[in-house]
């Protein structure tokens, strides 16, 4: 089912498929999806548990390799690239936020951020890092370790450690669900914020209504399959 594609997507999937072996038996997870996603877009993955949607980003990420169809960023097809590739891919134009922060322990906010930044060898490193962690409210925090921060303080690095290299996509699972819902409300102002100030497409799940109709467009899955497209505020409020 086609989920209304733009004319010039920055993310495409065509005939997506992904099927797990469950002892004798094939599970399909996703079903023949077929999506694009224009650049500076944002678009949010909904739908019930267990109907895909955290493969589905995965599979767009290049995390993940499918059963049957294509994958393609600014038109090049990833899903065939050997790892080397995708990581060079990734390094060059994706970020990630997770539920579960991901941060380094045994690293402090500012190191956290900059990581990312010195592996790609980005000059004015260190003044990018502390810049995104002022602009996130941490501007006092750049020497604490995570142990040190709050739930909502850790995923504020981590959306800032995503930005760093300033990723022309950023893909989001879940960013706020460990969060309680006034601290995922300023998470998710804060994500807005970043991807309109840095121009980057989002692509986010959630099973938060609220969340998704913010973004400009919902891409519900049910089975594995797209069961409809809905536009949100975003979209209305870009029309």
């Amino acid at each position: 089912m086609q989920a209304n594609p733009p004319l010039t997507p920055r993310i495409a999937a065509k005939g997506l498929s992904k099927r797990l072996a469950s002892g004798s038996t094939m599970l399909q997870i996703l079903d023949d999806v077929d999506l694009a996603i224009a650049p500076g877009e944002t678009v949010a993955i909904v739908g019930p548990s267990g109907s895909g949607q955290s493969t589905l980003l995965a599979l767009l990420a290049g995390l993940d390799r499918p059963t049957a169809g294509v994958v393609e960023i600014d038109g090049r097809r990833i899903d065939d690239l050997d790892e080397d590739q995708l990581a060079l891919l990734r390094r060059a134009k994706i970020g990630f936020v997770f539920q579960s922060f991901q941060l380094l322990p045994n690293l402090t906010a500012l190191e956290n951020v900059l990581l990312p930044l010195e592996l790609a060898k980005k000059p004015g490193a260190r003044a990018r890092a502390e810049e995104l962690l002022r602009a996130t409210g941490l501007g006092e925090r750049l020497h604490h370790y995570p142990s040190q921060l709050s739930g909502g303080e850790q995923q504020r690095v981590a959306l800032a450690r995503a930005f760093g290299p300033s990723p022309a996509i950023l893909y989001a699972d879940e960013p706020t669900g460990n969060l309680d819902a006034a601290t995922g409300a300023q998470v998710l102002a804060l994500l807005e914020e970043l991807r309109a100030k840095e121009g980057s497409t989002l692509v986010l799940v959630t099973h938060d209504k609220d969340v998704a109709a913010r973004a400009d467009r919902s891409i519900h899955l049910r089975a594995g399959r797209v069961e409809r497209v809905e536009v949100g505020r975003g979209q209305a409020g870009r029309d």
